[in-house]
């Protein structure tokens, strides 16, 4: 397949990227100015606003893929917060914009969501027709999912779990308590964490670009683990106790509204990809950090 990839700069855009690569796709990303794409990739620069010659890259293409979004994980101000609506649904309402004016549009579009679209729940489960929760978080997916749901062909809303790698996303960030010998549960312990290993994820994308699933998706593993669980086989992992739990009121302190969503979770199945035959490498979470930690 031609594909190509906005958001290619990024902790999933670079290795998705390169598994693409690998299985014979011919890639082409498109990247703002200011950073470097994927090596060996023919590159596209953008700024991610409509009526720009990057429309062009768009054209005869069979699938589109928009991973583009500033980093979650930061502290929320008012202007932090504009960012990250900005990139998300400008950028993407951009890109549906030269899709539905190509001559030859793309026959599916794959856009990165997040199961934060579902806010807290508790411990019910969030499958792909559930309704979106409340929040700044829900608020964003879902706006962020209306302005993808424009484009006129096949959209898959790939609501994201956390995804889990040694080399980025929150998972390095997790085990550094626990290499420290200080590693625990995060306020309850009770909250659920949907998660998916990154190179699964590479897998649901190429399962999803030749399949015909569209629509919302959750791109999560079969087993969600409390934070409680997710900290015991963070630390069985790396071979560190689990024992200093972090109070919610210290998170709060520190990170101000972005603690929400360390403190509270989803527990989100992956229906549809189960549905369809799709089947996980890393199905427990025991499973997905012994194999990335070894």
């Amino acid at each position: 397949m031609r594909i190509v990839i906005a958001g290619a700069t990024g902790f999933v855009g670079r290795a998705l990227c390169e598994a693409l690569a690998r299985s014979g796709h011919d890639i082409t990303v498109l990247v703002r100015r200011t950073m470097g794409g994927p090596r060996a990739l023919p590159t596209v620069f953008w700024d991610g606003r409509p009526g720009g010659e990057w429309a062009g890259a768009l054209e005869g293409a069979d699938a589109v893929i928009n991973l583009a979004g500033a980093p979650v994980a930061s502290r929320w101000t008012e202007a932090r917060k504009s960012l990250l609506r900005e990139s998300r649904i400008l950028t993407t309402r951009a890109l549906v914009s030269a899709l539905s004016a190509a001559a030859r549009p793309p026959k599916v579009l794959v856009n990165a969501s997040a199961v934060g679209c579902y806010g807290d729940r508790g411990d019910a489960e969030c499958r792909e027709d559930a309704d979106v929760g409340e929040g700044f978080l829900a608020d964003l997916c879902r706006d962020w999912e209306a302005e993808a749901a424009k484009f006129g062909g096949r959209t898959v809303l790939l609501r994201l779990g956390m995804v889990l790698a040694a080399d980025g996303g929150a998972l390095p960030l997790m085990a550094l308590p626990f290499w420290l010998r200080v590693g625990g549960p995060v306020g309850t312990g009770r909250q659920w964490v949907s998660w998916i290993s990154r190179r699964d994820l590479e897998r649901v994308v190429e399962f999803v670009l030749a399949g015909s699933l569209e629509g919302p998706v959750n791109a999560t593993a079969p087993a969600p683990a409390t934070n409680s669980d997710f900290s015991r086989a963070l630390g069985l992992a790396l071979g560190r106790p689990c024992w200093l739990r972090a109070p919610g009121f210290a998170l709060r302190l520190a990170l101000g509204e972005m603690a929400g969503m360390l403190l509270t979770g989803q527990k989100a199945p992956p229906t549809k990809l189960l549905g369809a035959g799709f089947c996980f490498e890393h199905e427990t979470i025991d499973a997905a950090l012994a194999a990335i930690f070894q």
